[in-house]
């Protein structure tokens, strides 16, 4: 199981957020390549990036700051927040990115995903960002009709294999996983998932651990390893 550590970037710094909410901001480094550094130094193997302004303007916002990180880093990175275009896709992929991450439209627009899916294949992770079981939007400001499992159903038929699930409701609260809703969503989607939201402790990755026979293959995480209760080293270890 990879372990990815979290850098949301917000007016060019390095922020966290207590369930998305743009109002209960953290500020954690003036420096986002610094931080990815210091991950990468703990031994991250891949980074798990986040425009927040993107997220919630629609379109990337702090690109100059992602590619400040590409360039300090050896590692790969994969970037959400604001992806809706394929012109957009095809800039960040074009400028460093490994693999973009497509959330809202993803959600709106299925034919969207098969179009993008047969131009860029392995290079584009949808994300489903799940409110007790509904798809959330738009930085998470807005709840859709659509069930996540539903939604990763529709993505297995498109072709993809894997797909980042985010507790939107876990995020930033250092109070753990959901672990019986990852497991109903890997039970009925029968997809590869990487896990986010509400990972805080050695113990929430020992038991994500358990979950890999079902198809979890990653688990992302923020909050904690800024706040101090998980240990980046250690939850890599665990990991393997």
């Amino acid at each position: 199981m990879l372990v990815l550590p979290a850098i949301d970037i917000k007016s060019g710094r390095c922020v966290r957020l207590y369930q998305g909410k743009a109002d209960r901001e953290t500020v954690y480094s003036e420096d986002p390549a610094a931080m990815a550094l210091r991950w990468e130094g703990e031994g991250a193997e891949f980074l798990h990036l986040v425009d927040l302004d993107g997220a919630f303007a629609g379109e990337p916002k702090n690109w100059e700051t992602v590619k400040k990180i590409i360039a300090a880093v050896s590692v790969p990175v994969e970037l959400g927040g604001g992806v809706r275009s394929p012109e957009t896709i095809e800039m960040l992929l074009a400028g460093g990115v490994s693999r973009v991450i497509v959330g809202s439209r993803a959600a709106a627009d299925p034919g969207f995903l098969s179009d993008i899916f047969r131009e860029f294949q392995g290079r584009i992770l949808p994300s489903i960002d799940v409110r007790e079981g509904m798809v959330m939007i738009r930085g998470w400001e807005e709840e859709t009709e659509l069930r996540a499992e539903d939604l990763g159903r529709d993505l297995k038929k498109i072709g993809f294999k894997l797909v980042i699930h985010t507790d939107t409701s876990a995020d930033g609260t250092l109070q753990g996983p959901n672990l019986a809703a990852l497991e109903d969503f890997l039970d009925r989607t029968g997809l590869g998932v990487i896990a986010a939201g509400g990972v805080s402790r050695i113990e929430d990755i020992r038991d994500l651990k358990k979950l890999e026979r079902k198809g979890l293959v990653g688990a992302i995480t923020g909050q904690a390893i800024y706040a101090g209760t998980l240990d980046l080293r250690a939850a890599i270890r665990e990991a393997k």
